[in-house]
């Protein structure tokens, strides 16, 4: 079942009165419930500007071109109100980025439990599940600390636990493994691929690591603002060289 279904996706961003670039250029893409997807591509490809379409935090363009759809669900969200946008990405949605994006002044539980605020739930509700979302990725004992007493792997488990903390249906993760070393790395995958395994959450991720993208269940690879490969067509059959008698 498909769970993300995008067409003709486009996003071009105006650098001045006179410059503009074509982030990108008319992408179609499906993802598939449960599944663990790589967005991989050289800078500029067009990878993160399509992961913020498909999470609701950029809207495509709807000019020069066929009209753009997005479907969560089966349900088209391409037209949405920004309001309406905000409330799904709060209630089915969690987002993991590779600066962490956490509250400095915040603890761990406080910073988990915002996510749970902005899904409408507050209070001791909201304490209770961010104490449970830190225990999943094993950092209750942590719950109340600040990012600047917390690793770089750390301060990663804790936006993880914030992503988690309102049992979305999909993980969205930009670069999360960018700013650690290979061991925090691979526990930091290891985690969203047991989420991914044992509560069937959807996953998908942009990428340069190749080993990150190796662990996935699929690789769509992109290049200049177009998807190159899905990761799902066979590879284009190799032609045998067509070989010229040697005359006797």
């Amino acid at each position: 079942m498909t769970i993300l279904e995008g067409r003709n996706l486009r996003k071009t961003y105006r650098l001045s009165k006179r410059s503009t670039v074509a982030a990108l250029k008319g992408v179609d893409i499906d993802i598939e419930n449960g599944e663990m997807v790589a967005i991989m591509g050289p800078s500029g490809s067009g990878k993160s500007t399509l992961m913020h379409i498909l999470g609701m935090l950029h809207a495509p363009d709807p000019n020069h071109g066929p009209a753009p759809e997005l479907r969560l669900g089966g349900e088209d969200v391409a037209a949405l109100s920004d309001t309406a946008r905000t409330r799904i990405r709060a209630r089915r949605m969690g987002f993991v980025f590779q600066d962490f994006n956490l509250v400095p002044t915040l603890t761990a539980i406080e910073n988990v439990a915002l996510a749970c605020d902005y899904a409408g739930v507050k209070g001791k509700a909201a304490r209770a599940a961010a104490l449970e979302a830190l225990g999943l990725v094993g950092l209750a004992d942590r719950a109340g600390h600040k990012p600047s007493e917390l690793s770089g792997g750390e301060q990663q488990r804790v936006a993880i636990a914030r992503a988690l903390v309102n049992k979305p249906e999909i993980i969205l993760a930009d670069e999360p493994t960018g700013n650690l070393d290979s061991e925090r790395s691979a526990e930091v995958l290891a985690l969203l691929r047991q989420f991914n395994r044992e509560h069937g959450q959807t996953v998908v991720l942009v990428t340069h690591d190749a080993e990150v993208g190796a662990a996935c269940d699929r690789i769509v690879r992109m290049r200049d603002g177009r998807i190159r490969d899905d990761g799902r067509r066979p590879a284009e059959p190799v032609m045998a060289p067509q070989l010229t008698p040697v005359p006797a």
